[in-house]
């Protein structure tokens, strides 16, 4: 079992995460890591010299850097960063907690855009959506039309009904599909995660859904920079972009331009150090 992963910061620096050691338990695979975490599988193995299909022991030593950077909003309000597969909870004076996620696949976008919490239950019923049951039929599965509450309920234990017709925050039965676009466009979190978030939410909290596999940050002299692939092809050009924003927040003389450009070659998903 993993323990909750709750990634705190006072905005400002938008850095958060941190660089760690992970002592591997019995049943762990680099897979269940990577979405515990928020670290892609490929990423999680490179880090470690190891291949993405390697097996671990129990008692295995892992590094893990997950530091991701937080969007700059105003709360309190959920953000949750598509590209990224990270949702923020800016809960207010500065305070943030950051889960990683499965939002929508590319067949299957999760849409952008603002929202507000509608409606919050505890053990739901899955209405299964005509799409979904079409879907199981074009497949040859058994064609679902209500799950009730269970372990088989792909729902979990929590569902943040929003403003956006048929898009919701959960939790899911399957906790190894978190950090992926692998969704019917809803937002998957880790049961100990949904859990977490649901008890802070509120009727008519606000929301928004944004796109952005380019992200920066100054942290005093450092300035960091996280890239990610742009599965949905909406982003835009990773190094103008970079120096755009550098240039507008008056640091762009701080990049190391060689260790920009191997990040954005590399897309791992990390925030990573680039100055000069």
């Amino acid at each position: 079992m993993f323990t909750t992963v709750v990634l705190t910061l006072f905005l400002g620096p938008q850095v958060l995460g941190s660089e760690t050691l992970y002592t591997v338990k019995r049943g762990d695979s680099l897979t269940s890591i990577g979405a515990r975490f928020g670290v892609d599988v490929r990423v999680l193995a490179e880090a470690n010299g190891l291949d993405a299909a390697d097996h671990l022991k129990t008692g295995q030593n892992l590094k893990i850097d997950n530091r991701h950077i937080a969007p700059d909003f105003k709360g309190p309000k959920v953000v949750v960063n598509i590209a990224q597969r990270m949702l923020f909870w800016l809960k207010g004076e500065g305070l943030v907690d950051a889960f990683p996620v499965a939002a929508g696949r590319r067949s299957w976008r999760t849409p952008t855009g603002d929202f507000t919490i509608v409606t919050l239950e505890t053990d739901p019923t899955w209405d299964v959506p005509v799409s979904i049951q079409e879907e199981m039929r074009k497949q040859g599965k058994p064609v679902l039309y209500h799950v009730p509450p269970s372990p088989a309920n792909p729902l979990g234990k929590y569902w943040i009904g929003l403003s956006i017709p048929g898009v919701g925050i959960h939790g899911t039965n399957e906790p190894t599909s978190i950090y992926g676009l692998v969704t019917h466009a809803c937002i998957r979190l880790h049961p100990e995660d949904v859990a977490t978030l649901f008890s802070q939410m509120k009727i008519g909290t606000a929301g928004e859904f944004i796109y952005e596999p380019v992200l920066i940050s100054r942290v005093g002299d450092s300035v960091f920079v996280e890239v990610h692939e742009d599965t949905y092809a909406l982003g835009p050009e990773p190094f103008a972009t970079v120096m755009e924003r550098a240039r507008e927040g008056g640091y762009a003389e701080l990049l190391n331009l060689s260790l920009l450009r191997e990040v954005i070659r590399k897309k791992d998903g990390i925030a990573r150090d680039v100055t000069r």
